[in-house]
């Protein structure tokens, strides 16, 4: 039996529940009270839509036209072609989380009824929501300044049935459909926006921050998984965990390594492997750098990901609106929907990303290579001469390292400016997001394959067993890819290797055994 995930509450949202909405298909709700508070909120501009005095996205223009006066009977118009003129989206079309959680963000905000809108635009966005009715949002057109402005007004097109929408949000082959036809099934009416409606659909970094908060969920997997191949290549290499003890660690009392050092602990602890050269005094003093540093280097990831999550904790408390419509009367233009804290961390994740994936192909390499993996056959092919083993998984891994030291480049210091110059500096943050989704999928490829590779170099050392955490993520390993043979399909391996890696059931499968790590 399906359960249907927890409702989420719009003046209560947390990052959990963005990533819940997004990728669980949460329902959301929106309370009297903050209905009460958008009306308030929307009296102001109808107030201000009767004076004679200008209002910046009431009665003038945009942008660089925000010097034209736009008559009462002109600004409904105004509205409309702001959307469609900055519906100017192209390329592929954007996964339907992506656009799930920058629907659920801009309802966020709206919801705090200091942008204007009417309560009936909150609610035909959250039943557009709940009833899986996902704009097409295009990969193009956002400089992350003002806002994510072209994705977002793909959203307020289809929530105006103009446009189109994902045909089926859970199949990305399935290609769009209209948004009228979406609508009218679902009994949803289209919204005709009145003043200001049109611009705060649009004025907001939730594009980014959604793609922000998505990263950090799988980051705290991926973490994990980091620190379990990494223990599980310690193991098969015949190395030594005594530089993760409690003690060394304190000596350098970085956060993210101590966690990092902790997990491999437990990883490998009562290890009849380490045990079993743990006196051997013919056996390496040190470890290469990929295996003794390991901590170090999933550590600083961990730190980062930390201060990643501060800044997306306080863009989400935030109101991102130009102008934002304050309790006291006030419209009040402002700079707030520059991208910058959140295209900083993007790029910054995508630094530690993909040295976390450099990490682990140098100890998928040392595995591979009979020179330096503690005896075990060169490849770990069955067949030495006739069989390939896992050489060309290295190839693999390699390949995806070298595209994500590309990813890493930042996009943040890329400014190009736009909109007759008044736009002079934007934030990038937009493509900062898209490049982290890549990476990320990088580097969840990398570890899968080192989760091949240390796992039949695991199988290799029989009859030695591994630590009860290192043999429950080979166990799971084992329930989709088989272990040490002739040589089979390499791709169809990897690929298996990603989807269960994917499906949390290495991780799930470990804390099983162990209890408890820490993402």
């Amino acid at each position: 039996m399906t359960h249907m995930p927890q409702a989420r509450a719009l003046d209560r949202l947390t990052l959990d529940d963005v990533v819940a909405v997004a990728r669980d298909g949460a329902p959301v709700t929106v309370s009297d009270e903050v209905l009460a508070q958008v009306a308030r909120g929307r009296a102001i501009v109808v107030g201000l839509a009767d004076s004679p005095e200008p209002a910046y996205g009431v009665s003038t223009g945009f942008g660089a036209l925000a010097t034209v006066s736009i008559p009462p009977q002109r600004r409904a118009a105004l509205q409309v072609s702001l959307i469609r003129s900055h519906a100017a989206g192209t390329g592929a079309l954007l996964p339907a989380e992506v656009v799930r959680a920058m629907m659920v963000l801009r309802l966020r905000t709206l919801a705090t009824g200091l942008t204007g809108v009417r309560p009936i635009v909150v609610e035909s966005l959250t039943a557009m929501l709940n009833a899986g009715i996902i704009p097409a949002v295009r990969e193009y057109g956002s400089l992350g300044c003002s806002g994510d402005l072209a994705p977002l007004a793909q959203v307020a097109l289809a929530a105006m049935g103009e446009g189109d929408v994902l045909a089926d949000a859970a199949d990305p082959g399935a290609g769009t459909r209209p948004a009228a036809g979406a609508l009218a099934e679902a009994g949803i009416t289209a919204l005709v926006y009145l003043e200001k409606e049109g611009l705060a659909l649009i004025n907001g970094t939730d594009g980014m921050l959604g793609m922000l908060a998505l990263a950090l969920a799988d980051l705290d997997e991926l973490l994990m998984l980091a620190d379990i191949t990494a223990a599980m290549t310690v193991e098969a290499l015949l190395g030594t965990d005594r530089v993760f003890a409690a003690d060394l660690q304190a000596l350098r009392p970085q956060p993210g390594q101590g966690a990092s050092a902790a997990n491999l602990r437990a990883l490998l602890a009562d290890s009849p492997i380490m045990a079993s050269h743990r006196n051997d005094r013919l056996h390496l003093v040190q470890d290469a750098y990929s295996l003794r540093c390991s901590p170090a280097v999933a550590g600083a990831a961990r730190d980062t990901v930390a201060h990643a999550r501060r800044v997306a904790a306080y863009e989400l408390a935030s109101t991102i609106d130009n102008p934002v419509v304050l309790p006291d009367g006030r419209v009040e233009s402002n700079g707030n929907f520059h991208g910058a804290p959140v295209g900083y961390v993007l790029d910054f994740l995508a630094i530690a990303v993909a040295d976390l994936a450099s990490i682990s192909e140098r100890r998928i390499d040392k595995t591979l290579d009979r020179s330096r993996n503690q005896g075990l056959p060169p490849f770990l092919a069955h067949e030495v001469g006739v069989d390939s083993g896992y050489m060309i998984a290295q190839y693999a891994a390699a390949g995806i390292v070298s595209t994500l030291k590309r990813l890493a480049v930042p996009a943040s210091v890329d400014s190009i400016p736009s909109s007759a110059m008044q736009e002079d500096h934007v934030a990038m943050g937009w493509a900062a997001g898209l490049k982290l989704r890549q990476a990320i999928d990088g580097l969840r490829r990398v570890l899968a394959i080192e989760l091949m590779t240390s796992g039949r170099a695991l199988d290799l050392r029989a009859p030695l067993q591994p630590a009860a955490g290192t043999g429950a993520a080979l166990a799971a390993l084992r329930t989709a890819v088989p272990g040490q043979g002739p040589d089979a399909i390499v791709g169809a391996q990897i690929e298996a290797a990603v989807a269960l890696v994917e499906s949390g059931a290495v991780t799930n499968a470990v804390v099983r055994a162990i209890g408890h790590l820490t993402p």
